[in-house]
């Protein structure tokens, strides 16, 4: 590959947030270069909110919290891979769970933020992996929008291939070439790049795009890497990943700078209480406003069912999701864990 610059759920335990505030050390580098560098870390942009500190966490946890699993089932469709093996051409979206997607058209296969794992730390997943690693076909590239480890997982991705190429925000390419895993690009806001896989000659180029978020894996390493989305270009899609984000972030500029966005893979969940999450992720109230600040076609609600991370109940996010889009809910695709949507074969315009 080659690129061109350009269990059942238990009473309510601390949050998977406690994990990135409250975990080993790190270690300070430098990135002078980047707008969001500022006073040795990453930052958002000042004009954005900024997020809750250690106080207002703890303030949260030992709040009496609510079961938000209790009685939930995950809606889960069984996928053995077979189809998504055997037509790589195809475009398709495959909810794996969480912010996990399968992306996949014209022979390039992508993954978001893998994660397979039966447990977040303590945090039981409430369904399996929508297709199991084993059943994947093979898999040509991930992106992963930031250091948390609902976000990044370390048993998923030693479970793929080692010719995966990952790219990853600024800063964290160290940690897979610390793993023997030297395939990475990193990129900044706004910066691009473009992999031609194997000896196809196929194309997927791939651009870092604002989040409003944050970054911690270790005590000491606040900041030290950046988060983002992605819009990822391939087989003549455009695909909107947002990873984890607030609002307002810049969602209206995503959508001048990248027209005719195809799909938005939005989050819709961890978003409760309000007060501490508002900055950090966003609501499907603010979900469906973000998918028509992007100018997307269709949308796949991602970052709910899979791990309870907060405090709503974990049916609620899709219930409100739909009721936000008003006229538009009929742009929101199948959501069920395993389930692909695969695109009917219509002429695709041409892109700027």
């Amino acid at each position: 590959m080659t690129q061109t610059p350009s269990g059942p759920a238990g009473p309510p335990l601390p949050s998977l947030l406690v994990l990135a505030f409250l975990a080993g050390c790190g270690t300070a580098r430098s990135y002078e270069g980047s707008p969001q560098w500022r006073d040795g870390r990453f930052h958002n942009p000042k004009e954005w909110p900024v997020r809750p500190g250690i106080p207002e966490l703890f303030r949260w946890q030992f709040s009496g919290r609510p079961d938000a699993s209790l009685g939930f089932v995950p809606k889960v469709v069984k996928n053995d891979g077979a189809r998504l093996r055997a037509d790589r051409e195809t475009f398709s979206l495959t909810f794996m769970g969480h912010a996990t997607v399968l992306v996949q058209g014209g022979g390039v296969s992508v993954l978001t933020d893998p994660v397979f794992s039966r447990y977040l730390g303590f945090i039981p997943r409430l369904a399996p992996p929508g297709v199991a690693p084993k059943d994947l076909p093979p898999i040509d590239v991930v992106v992963i929008s930031h250091n948390h480890r609902d976000h990044l997982d370390e048993a998923s991705v030693r479970a793929l291939s080692p010719r995966v190429h990952y790219v990853v925000p600024l800063g964290l390419a160290s940690w897979f070439r610390a793993r023997g895993l030297p395939n990475v690009s990193e990129l900044d806001w706004w910066q691009s790049t473009t992999l031609t896989i194997g000896e196809t000659g196929r194309r997927v180029t791939l651009t870092l795009v604002p989040a409003q978020h944050w970054s911690q894996r270790e005590i000491g390493d606040a900041g030290q890497s950046l988060w983002g989305g992605y819009v990822i270009e391939l087989a003549g899609r455009r695909v909107y990943f947002a990873g984890d984000t607030g609002y307002p972030a810049a969602f209206r500029e995503i959508g001048r700078r990248f027209p005719s966005i195809d799909y938005a893979l939005v989050p819709i969940g961890a978003y409760a209480p309000r007060w501490f999450m508002r900055p950090q992720h966003i609501g499907p109230e603010e979900a469906a406003q973000v998918f028509r600040e992007v100018g997307a076609r269709a949308m796949l609600p991602i970052h709910w069912g899979t791990f309870c991370l907060s405090d709503e109940p974990m049916d609620e996010p899709p219930r409100l999701l739909l009721s936000a889009m008003g006229a538009d809910a009929g742009r929101v695709l199948p959501q069920a864990i395993g389930e692909t949507y695969f695109e009917p074969s219509v002429p695709q315009p041409e892109r700027n």
